[in-house]
């Protein structure tokens, strides 16, 4: 069982209302971006992630990870917990891009 912790859309739609400091992180492919995507999220795509979280990544700021479903955003939050980043910082978004059209944005594509 992983420590990571999840997070709903409802309340991450919350904590960007809010104004709180974190990382949104998209670990989708291009061709999934193209199709819906959240604009406060920058692209880490899953497979890149063992060469680029070191420089990209910080390991002191809360950083939440986003995918289609859940599955890929849990497992890069799961890579990072066991390189170094403690996860008390490390957050997937429950039920991923799928869940926030369900919850948070009707309006979003989610038709792939």
């Amino acid at each position: 069982m992983s420590n990571i912790q999840n997070i709903s859309p409802t309340q991450l739609k919350q904590r960007i209302e809010q104004g709180e400091e974190f990382i949104l992180i998209d670990v989708r492919e291009d061709w999934e971006l193209e199709i819906s995507r959240l604009d406060a999220a920058q692209q880490i795509v899953l497979h890149t992630l063992p060469e680029r979280a070191e420089q990209e990544i910080p390991k002191d700021k809360p950083v939440v990870f986003i995918c289609r479903s859940g599955g890929r955003s849990l497992q890069a939050a799961l890579f990072l917990a066991q390189n170094g980043w403690d996860t008390q910082y490390l957050y997937n978004l429950d039920g991923g891009i799928l869940r926030w059209a369900q919850e948070v944005d009707p309006t979003l594509p989610t038709n792939y």
